[in-house]
């Protein structure tokens, strides 16, 4: 659309003369104007445009790096979010893993007990966008408490039911406890920038994200012991009601401890990119527009879509588990539970273990991509070796699916908000879940009905069909790590100036160099994809930054 001549605005510099510091920003179709995030407080700023070139550079100067902190308590705020969010995410898998026995007690089919599961995922996709926005308008603390006592409505609502005429009494418990659910999933990414400095960042999202895993771990393998398959129907309106019991128990006190103890934020940011994010002021920030930057994010955008096809396979799976292993070893209830759990225990070391390794070497793509791919294999493993008759090989199977499919729940999130920053962690997660809650209906449904058409082999291939898609998509997303960048640039340990290779060969050029300039360009390309690859921070921000 040609670049569009626009004044900037020049701050006074607080810090007297400084070095130099050059970035490149890009222009924003969306806006029409040049995208100056992330904003840099207490800078003086020139911009420089070439609009035959199409070039822009932007000069910083006199920048130096905000004091941040790291509290001891931030592992307090963690604790507490992943404690009521695996209590939520039990309360999620607690119907569907003993679907036979809450089938005949309430006399129901089992795609009846099979929308327990669903109506989590139904509920997310048209509530995340006003609590994307409550998240923004009112902040952690507020979301913490709102997301606890709904979950503990729900909990009671369900201690209920436990009668086989009040089937809808459990429904509106299980919509209550899914209406919480959809203030919590998003938020790990948006308490781990808040609160931990940018080399736990990505550690912090994972443990976030292990307290939803715990849950549905605890969910896979207490229902099927607390509630045994017995014939009498009142005895086993007493073992689903100690369950729903003991549930909202626990949701209780986890309520009564975030009223007390959840606190918004720390004084002091934990890294220079919460300080650019707090620099800007409540004015600065539109929901409207930041919807539309992401939407308009072609990577994120990508990221979306394969999220949500890996995370829609991980709940469909979740929620027809004890249909596939009751099929083919009957009356194995209590081991479909525990394959389950042995599921999601994998996955939590998985999580662990990419959280931590991103940290060390920010290597967000190439992560993502090798975790998608051994998910894909690993789901072919476990789908042709499910009939085999030997339960060891399917809890072997289940074990080595489970590390990659549910490891890569905090990849993705950390990996979005990399590509979106400095736009709201909340608002890259939300459209991340709702992606996977989207798909997750839909595979569930569809695996449901192939499996009961054609067997659970044909279920899980077409599950393994839409992991190899969602595989080769990743590999086109672009590593923009932008967040990074933001820390990195403003890092004393790294030095308060960076500057990036820059190769700027204009339209000019290559007529007058003709297809040698065209041979020149192409290589300094490959060499920066290359640097970058290897050594992404290098300098402070991408380096071989080329326009052609």
């Amino acid at each position: 659309s040609g670049l569009r001549r626009s004044p900037f605005h020049h701050s006074q510099s607080q810090w007297g003369r400084g070095a130099l510091c050059i970035h490149s920003y890009r222009w924003s179709n969306v806006a029409n104007e040049l995208d100056l995030r992330p904003i840099y407080s207490n800078w003086e700023m020139d911009v420089k445009a070439d609009a035959n070139d199409k070039t822009i550079v932007v000069l910083g100067k006199n920048m130096r790096p905000v004091d941040t902190q790291l509290y001891k308590r931030r592992w307090v705020m963690l604790f507490l979010f992943t404690s009521y969010s695996m209590c939520n995410a039990f309360q999620w898998i607690q119907y569907a893993i003993i679907n036979n026995i809450f089938k005949r007690f309430y006399n129901v089919n089992s795609f009846a007990i099979d929308w327990m599961s669903m109506v989590f995922m139904l509920t997310y996709i048209p509530v995340i966008f006003l609590a994307i926005w409550l998240l923004d308008k009112t902040g952690l603390r507020v979301m913490a408490i709102v997301a606890s006592s709904i979950n503990c409505l729900g909990a009671w609502i369900k201690v209920a039911s436990v009668r086989p005429d009040l089937f809808w009494v459990g429904t509106l418990g299980q919509f209550a406890s899914a209406l919480a659910q959809v203030f919590i999933l998003g938020m790990p990414s948006r308490i781990a920038s808040v609160w931990f400095g940018s080399q736990e960042v990505s550690t912090a999202c994972s443990i976030g994200v292990l307290g939803n895993q715990v849950g549905i771990a605890i969910g896979f393998l207490l229902p099927p012991i607390l509630v045994p398959n017995v014939d009498d129907v009142e005895e086993l309106a007493y073992h689903i009601s100690v369950m729903f019991y003991i549930t909202a128990g626990v949701a209780t006190l986890i309520f009564v401890l975030v009223v007390i103890v959840f606190q918004e934020k720390p004084e002091l940011p934990p890294s220079q990119a919460q300080a650019q994010a707090r620099s800007l002021s409540p004015d600065q920030y539109s929901y409207k527009a930041s919807i539309g930057r992401l939407l308009c994010n072609k990577s994120f955008m990508l990221m979306v879509l394969t999220y949500g096809l890996n995370v829609g396979c991980f709940y469909a799976v979740s929620t027809l588990l004890n249909r596939m292993i009751t099929e083919q070893y009957p009356g194995e209830e209590v081991n479909a539970g525990r394959i389950g759990l042995t599921i999601v225990i994998a996955g939590m070391v998985g999580s662990l273990i990419c959280g931590i390794w991103m940290d060390k070497t920010k290597t967000y793509k190439q992560t993502t991509f090798a975790v998608y791919l051994l998910t894909f294999i690993g789901m072919l493993v476990y789908s042709f070796t499910l009939n085999l008759g030997h339960m060891w090989v399917v809890f072997l199977t289940a074990a080595i699916l489970g590390f990659f499919m549910t490891g890569y729940l905090p990849l993705g999130f950390e990996f979005a908000v990399e590509l979106t920053y400095p736009e709201s962690e909340g608002t890259s997660s939300g459209l991340l879940n709702c992606s996977a809650q989207l798909f997750g209906i839909i595979f569930t449904i569809s695996q449901g009905k192939i499996m009961d058409k054609w067997g659970t082999l044909a279920g899980n291939i077409f599950l393994c069909v839409f992991l190899l898609i969602g595989t080769i998509l990743t590999g086109f997303i672009k590593s923009d790590l932008r967040r990074q960048n933001a820390n990195a640039s403003c890092d004393p340990q790294r030095g308060s100036v960076s500057i990036p290779v820059c190769v700027c060969v204009s339209v000019s050029t290559v007529h007058l160099f003709g297809g040698g300039g065209v041979l020149c360009c192409m290589a300094a390309y490959f060499m920066a994809v290359l640097e970058q690859t290897l050594n992404p921070l290098k300098g402070g921000v991408l380096p071989g930054s080329v326009a052609v």
